[in-house]
């Protein structure tokens, strides 16, 4: 009897440095993706209340428009080639792009635009705005409008990655995945230290349970 005895401490220690192993991993990983999510949910926390609120939050937008000649050797290719020319979509021509930006103060890259017997229209949408250009075929004539609705709209536009780029939709995507490891080792560490806490899985539950009853019996 004295042989399982004596093993059964050394196995209890075993499996302590064991947990204690695993519990010092998950608290490294836990506050490194904290740290990375930590600007990142602070944004994300204050445009959820600002979209939340948003139609009591006044803005008024600032809106600049301009008209500008396009120069006759810009203008020409433009011309449409028949009188039953089809509607179609392109980028508008690297020149003219290049003199639209010098002219109107306003990058524009080679994004399609809508091109049809009469004009050309390019839509430039962008976080916290707007704008579009609008080129007479004929005459070379352009338009151009641009509206800035201001911070709290450019926040909001990239909590939800409204025409925010490649590159945000990538910041999001990797973000969303460092915030479920944030959360992941936080839920396996309350789970370690649940023993001595009683009350950790009631409060873990209230975060289940309030926002489905509020879905389920308020919601409609």
């Amino acid at each position: 009897m004295s042989g399982p005895k004596s093993a059964n401490p050394a196995g209890r220690a075993g499996s302590a440095a064991k947990r204690s192993g695993w519990l010092k991993q998950l608290h490294q990983w836990h506050w490194i993706s904290s740290a990375i999510c930590l600007i990142g949910m602070i944004l994300f926390a204050v445009t959820g209340i600002t979209l939340n609120h948003a139609a009591d939050i006044e803005s008024k937008p600032a809106i600049v428009s301009k008209t500008a000649q396009l120069p006759g050797e810009l203008a020409a290719p433009l011309k449409p080639a028949s009188a039953d020319e089809a509607d179609s979509k392109a980028p508008v021509p690297a020149p003219v792009r290049a003199w639209l930006t010098r002219e109107l103060g306003r990058a524009i890259d080679g994004r399609e635009a809508e091109w049809n017997r009469d004009e050309i229209y390019l839509a430039l949408p962008r976080p916290g705005g707007d704008a579009w250009i609008r080129i007479a075929r004929d005459s070379g004539e352009v338009e151009f409008e641009d509206t800035d609705r201001g911070w709290i709209s450019y926040l909001n536009d990239l909590h939800k990655g409204r025409y925010a780029g490649v590159a945000w939709s990538w910041f999001i995507d990797i973000f969303a995945v460092a915030c479920l490891l944030f959360s992941i080792t936080g839920l396996l560490i309350l789970k370690f230290h649940a023993a001595s806490r009683p009350s950790t899985w009631p409060l873990v539950g209230l975060g289940l349970v309030i926002p489905a009853l509020l879905a389920l019996l308020l919601i409609h």
